[in-house]
C-alpha cells in the first residue's frame, strides 16, 4: 500500500478505502466508542504474513459534517494505516461508485454521505475526525402554558 502525506492528517484520522480488504481495520484503540476486547481473530495481510485482531468495536466519524458509526471494525494493534472494507460497506446496504477519479458512497436513505478524490498515487482516502463519543447528553423542554402542562400531567383522569 502507498503512503499518502496530509497536512490536515495532524487533527483527522486518514482512511483507506481498500477493496481487498475484508473487514475496517484500525490500529488505534482510543478512537472506538464501543470495543469488545474479548474478540480474538488473525487477519491475513497482503504479503502472506498475519496480524492478530485484539478486539472490535465501533468507530464514530466525522467527515463532511456527518457523523457516521463504522461498526465491526477489527482493532489491530500492528496495523500502521486504518482501512475500510468496500465489501463490508456493501453489506451494509451502502452504494459505492467509483468513476473518473471520483469515489462516492451512497446510503439507501440518505444519498450522497461519503465523496472522496483519488489521491496522485491512486488511492481513495477518507479524512474523518474519530474523536470517541463520550458526551452524556439530557434534553429538557419546558411549557409556560400551566393548562397544558396540568393535562399532560393528569390525562383525563374522569
Amino acid at each position: 500500500m502507498a503512503h499518502a502525506n496530509f497536512q490536515q492528517a495532524e487533527t483527522k484520522h486518514i482512511w483507506f478505502l481498500d477493496s481487498r480488504c475484508s473487514n475496517h481495520m484500525c490500529g488505534q484503540r482510543d478512537i472506538f466508542s464501543h470495543f469488545d476486547s474479548s474478540f480474538r481473530e488473525s487477519v491475513k495481510m497482503g504479503n502472506d504474513s498475519s496480524l492478530d485482531v485484539q478486539g472490535k468495536g465501533w468507530i464514530r466519524m466525522e467527515v463532511n459534517g456527518f457523523i457516521h458509526v463504522i461498526t465491526d471494525v477489527f482493532f489491530v494493534l500492528e496495523l500502521k494505516n486504518n482501512l475500510l472494507s468496500i465489501g463490508q460497506l456493501q453489506e451494509k446496504g451502502l452504494a459505492v461508485f467509483i468513476q473518473q477519479g471520483n469515489c462516492k458512497i451512497y446510503h439507501p436513505e440518505k444519498g450522497l454521505i461519503i465523496e472522496t478524490e483519488m489521491t496522485h498515487n491512486r488511492m481513495f482516502v477518507v479524512l474523518a475526525d474519530c474523536s470517541p463519543s463520550t458526551d452524556k447528553k439530557c434534553l429538557s423542554s419546558m411549557l409556560t402554558d400551566q393548562y397544558t402542562l396540568r393535562h399532560y400531567r393528569y390525562g383525563h383522569l374522569s
